[in-house]
């Protein structure tokens, strides 16, 4: 009986022990803390493995990360104009959506020139971008205050034209290997939707991939498998969701202000993501590269 009751308690002492690792984080820090300000956003990763992330410091900066815990200013962005989402469009050049000055900005990586690639009074936030081989930009644009939304397709020639009107707080934006698909979060709604989308940009068949039950979302990635790495902002959690819309996993973070990710690394499988309420970065493993760095790894072979 002595014996039984001995292992009945380490029975116990070992489920407990389990129970509380698996609801630890599943990431590490790549930044020190509070080196970001609460605008913490849009990573992005280019060809040589340096990591970018908006309002490093102060806002309006644009922050270059060659490895862990290793952050400087990159370059600070025109007066008026604040950082959220960066994309990149080729190996040398991204994307900024700037959300106070109401442009999609344009970077050369060489010579950190910033130019305005878009400028449009009549969006309300820039929000998160994507962008296809071929130089079409997709922009979220949320109304927070009236809890609306839409989505603009810029086109290579810096034109832009409202392809989604009428939806809820658009947010997290990306699209599936193929590039025949959109898919777009709500964050107030908590809504995924996937729209099927043409070669110059104009969409179609919009349709509910996903709905969130509780919580907020913020931005998202495609991964080479087309599965969703939705970041769910006060959550604490990256949600990945099937092209199927079912979420078949589940990362837990250390900050609650999950913001946006990106993939890089070697192999295009490391996650970067941005905590607002820890002003950093963490990052963890994937199972599959980024949708993104695959296609950036094919700019470079055609070099």
């Amino acid at each position: 009986m002595k014996l039984l009751r001995y292992s009945y308690i380490s029975f116990c002492v070992g489920a407990l022990f389990f129970s509380s690792l698996t609801s630890l984080a599943q990431t590490s820090d790549f930044s020190p803390e509070h080196e970001f300000t609460q605008n913490c956003e849009g990573p992005a990763v280019d060809p040589e493995g340096n990591v970018y992330a908006v309002n490093y410091i102060m806002d309006g900066t644009i922050a270059q990360i060659p490895r862990r815990n290793k952050a400087s200013i990159f370059l600070t962005l025109p007066k008026g104009s604040t950082g959220n989402g960066i994309r990149f469009g080729n190996a040398s050049t991204f994307y900024v959506a700037d959300f106070t000055g109401h442009n999609v900005l344009k970077v050369d990586l060489k010579s950190k020139q910033v130019s305005v690639h878009c400028n449009e009074p009549k969006m309300n936030q820039p929000n998160d971008l994507a962008i296809n081989k071929n130089g079409h930009i997709f922009c979220s644009d949320p109304n927070w205050k009236e809890g609306t939304g839409q989505v603009w397709h810029v086109s290579p020639e810096g034109k832009a034209r409202i392809v989604a009107p009428n939806m809820g707080t658009t947010n997290g934006i990306d699209l599936s290997p193929d590039e025949k698909i959109l898919y777009v979060n709500e964050s107030v709604q908590r809504n995924v939707w996937a729209f099927d989308l043409a070669a110059d940009g104009t969409l179609s068949n919009k349709r509910l991939l996903h709905k969130f039950e509780d919580g907020g979302m913020d931005g998202m990635r495609c991964d080479a498998k087309g599965n969703l790495y939705i970041t769910r902002h006060g959550k604490g959690e990256v949600a990945v969701v099937s092209p199927e819309g079912k979420v078949i996993k589940t990362i837990t973070t250390k900050g609650k202000s999950v913001s946006n990710i990106c993939f890089g690394g070697k192999k295009g499988r490391t996650c970067y993501i941005t905590l607002q309420d820890r002003g950093c970065l963490e990052t963890f493993h994937a199972d599959a590269p980024g949708r993104e760095w695959v296609m950036m790894k094919a700019f470079m072979e055609k070099k």
